[in-house]
């Protein structure tokens, strides 16, 4: 893919085909084909390729070039070397030349070997990216979320995008949204060293695979800062403040974040009708440049997933990112799935790619399961008209599915986001428990007694050395001391 890149880029640049091909060592036929070609979005991996005999050892081979990537140029590992060390420590039986394709191979998956280079003279058409945070209500529910900051030095114009995450799929999908929206792409992005999408090691930089394809199907350059270097990026790091202060207090609200997206883009649009800082001219007369300066978009809009192959467990579910499972369904147990992983979403497909199911992607440190019945409580509070047919009834015992059934709508809902905000806090067995025991002792659910329940299931009991007799104390209430 990075030769992809570099053949498009190349072109962008008015190269001949003669030079690009003799250049990348390709011939004419393959510049070509992947000029030529519209849509660069990866494809579901519903075939095996062959692997390599040096596939087991990648892990290994990967730490000895990021390490030199951190160490003087002139004493790295070279493929000869690389191959002497496989042979003599490890044992592998593989010829030089295979070990010396498969460094050149590594070498570019990793981004090592290359550097890009920053001047501080920002011209039209030329961005700055980066994320920050800001408390959202999401479906009723407090939560601190990213948001995507591009901001275009020249004009000082930036356009925001929220995201659960700050992964390479929310960039792209970030990226995608704003182009799509100034109907051009930058000519060059300078990106944070930790905004999802690549990051800068010594004098190498390694990309997510995603955004590399990205990047060449939209033919931009990129390039990243250096550690610890915010005033390469000082325009977004302000923009990303000024957004949060103008745009996010009081604390915004909202169901679902495309449509609030697309409204939040107008709206940064709105913050530009000031001077601009230093050059006194109005912002949004000084993006008209940044806009002209733009590259067209491409004919076909990329597709923003990453596919990963995974084997569901005896329940048919999947996991991803070690920490979130995602149902299908029982006669999918113990059975080779593909997952098509996007920013807002996750679609499970069978290993010939039908889909199974699809669910909101998860995030956050917390453990999370579709199948789990809270994972339906934050969109039922807000649509309580949904109770009677919902998981989280099925899954009550019949005491507390009979109370709710007889409570009228307001009520119902009132409960329901109590629920939610205690299972939020606690889990959905707490919760459950919870309500169990707020139900038995007065008869009715509310706060307080939720709260108190939650409190004395999680609380240690005191314990004392001795016995200790409170009767003195029932005495002495009866005689009215």
């Amino acid at each position: 893919m990075s030769k992809i890149y570099s053949i498009r880029q190349m072109r962008m640049e008015g190269r001949p085909i003669a030079h690009i091909a003799k250049t990348l060592e390709i011939s004419r036929d393959t510049v070509y084909k992947y000029l030529e070609e519209e849509d660069l979005s990866p494809r579901p991996p519903v075939k095996r390729e062959r692997g390599s005999v040096l596939d087991q050892y990648r892990p290994t081979i990967a730490s000895w070039l990021e390490d030199d990537a951190k160490g003087w140029r002139k004493q790295r590992h070279t493929a000869k070397r690389i191959w002497q060390r496989l042979t003599d420590e490890l044992g592998a039986e593989v010829s030089e030349s295979t070990v010396r394709h498969y460094v050149g191979k590594l070498k570019k998956e990793l981004g090592i070997g290359g550097e890009r280079f920053l001047d501080l003279v920002w011209a039209p058409g030329e961005a700055q990216a980066d994320f920050g945070e800001a408390d959202f209500y999401v479906a009723g529910v407090r939560r601190r979320l990213s948001y995507f900051v591009l901001t275009f030095p020249f004009s000082n114009v930036g356009l925001a995008q929220v995201f659960p995450g700050e992964n390479a799929e929310c960039v792209c999908q970030a990226l995608k949204d704003i182009f799509e929206y100034l109907g051009g792409v930058p000519a060059r992005i300078v990106f944070d060293n930790a905004a999802g999408v690549g990051r800068k090691i010594g004098d190498a930089v390694r990309t997510a695979g995603l955004f590399s394809a990205f990047a060449a199907h939209y033919g931009f350059a990129f390039s990243f800062c250096n550690p610890n270097s915010g005033h390469e990026k000082g325009s977004v790091e302000n923009k990303v403040g000024y957004i949060r202060r103008n745009l996010f207090v009081p604390v915004p609200s909202f169901d679902g974040g495309r449509r609030f997206n697309k409204t939040l883009l107008a709206r940064c649009m709105a913050l530009a009708e000031k001077p601009h800082w230093a050059k006194g001219e109005e912002e949004r007369a000084l993006f008209m440049e940044d806009r002209v300066a733009l590259l067209g978009l491409p004919p076909a809009p990329f597709d923003v997933v990453r596919y990963e192959r995974r084997r569901t467990d005896k329940l048919g579910r999947v996991r991803l990112e070690s920490r979130h499972l995602y149902s299908t369904s029982p006669e999918f147990a113990l059975t080779e799935v593909i997952c098509a992983i996007r920013a807002r979403e996750v679609v499970v497909a069978d290993a010939g790619g039908t889909v199974i199911a699809t669910h909101t992607r998860a995030y956050g440190d917390a453990p999370s399961d579709t199948s789990n019945p809270a994972s339906q409580l934050a969109l039922l509070a807000r649509k309580p008209g949904a109770w009677r047919n919902s998981r989280v009834r099925a899954a009550v015992a019949d005491e507390l599915r009979e109370y709710m059934d007889g409570l009228g709508r307001d009520a119902l809902a009132e409960r329901l986001r109590l629920m939610r905000n205690v299972a939020a806090q606690s889990g959905w067995e707490a919760m459950v428990e919870a309500a169990a025991t707020a139900l038995e002792s007065t008869g009715r659910i509310d706060e307080a007694g939720m709260h108190m329940a939650v409190l004395s299931r999680t609380s240690t009991p005191i314990r004392y050395d001795e016995p200790v007799d409170l009767s003195v104390y029932d005495a002495l209430a009866r005689k009215g001391v």
